[in-house]
């Protein structure tokens, strides 16, 4: 009798907090993971050698960086170093507004890259950690955006016509970051090999939406944050 191989997923990867803990979750389910980072110009471009890290020690079957430099339009505060990334935010004002850190069209791109690559691969599903509870506003991160997304798999992919849609996986996306982290932990994850900050220098800004909702998620659970700053 022939054997039913692992069904196969494509992770988003980035290197951050939700992401990999997306891809142990994957991982701990039994997936057989695939791995993608996209290097789309992001100022804290050295999350990037953080994901090749983590998918290596978390048992990715592959992992690969694809570059779609999304700097080359500006917008944002994470492609355009003549943007100041927030600081000092409160949570209020993180959920009031949609900030400068969005990246227009990030997710959207970064879902399709991974629809193309799930596709040549084989791959049943696509994960992503999308959080729209403890994030900054962005629209791309909500429930609503992930079910166009589906729609659209449904009809503009091969797969999708002869009835075999990809599914685009969001495990997070109802979660806490403080239920993140510790559903994280449960699962081994490294959180101090991860990257949040968006500013990308040596350290934490600790000052970043990013930082701040990260170390407060840290704080309610009465722990500290492990992260190591230095390169893995």
């Amino acid at each position: 009798m022939t054997r039913r191989r692992p069904i196969r997923a494509v992770v988003l990867l980035s290197g951050g907090l939700d992401s990999t803990t997306c891809l142990a979750a994957a991982v701990a389910a039994g997936r057989e993971v695939h791995g993608l980072s996209v290097d789309y110009g992001q100022r804290h471009r050295g999350e990037l050698r953080r994901a090749r890290a983590l998918a290596r020690l978390l048992g990715a079957a592959s992992h690969r960086v694809v570059k779609v430099d999304l700097s080359a339009f500006g917008g944002s505060a994470l492609t355009d170093a003549a943007i100041a990334v927030p600081k000092g935010r409160s949570p209020r004002a993180m959920g009031h507004d949609i900030p400068v850190t969005y990246v227009p069209a990030r997710n959207t791109v970064m879902l399709s890259l991974a629809l193309a690559h799930a596709e040549v691969i084989g791959a049943e599903e696509i994960h992503v950690g999308v959080n729209a509870v403890d994030y900054s506003g962005y629209p791309d991160c909500r429930p609503e955006f992930i079910e166009a997304m589906e729609e659209a798999v449904r009809l503009g992919t091969k797969v999708g016509v002869e009835g075999h849609p990809i599914r685009i996986e969001t495990p997070l996306i109802d979660m806490t970051k403080a239920d993140i982290i510790r559903h994280g932990l449960g699962l081994g994850v490294p959180y101090e090999m991860t990257w949040s900050c968006y500013e990308g220098g040596a350290e934490p800004c600790h000052e970043c939406d990013s930082c701040r909702l990260r170390e407060a998620a840290w704080e309610s659970l009465h722990m500290g944050d492990p992260l190591n700053v230095r390169e893995p």
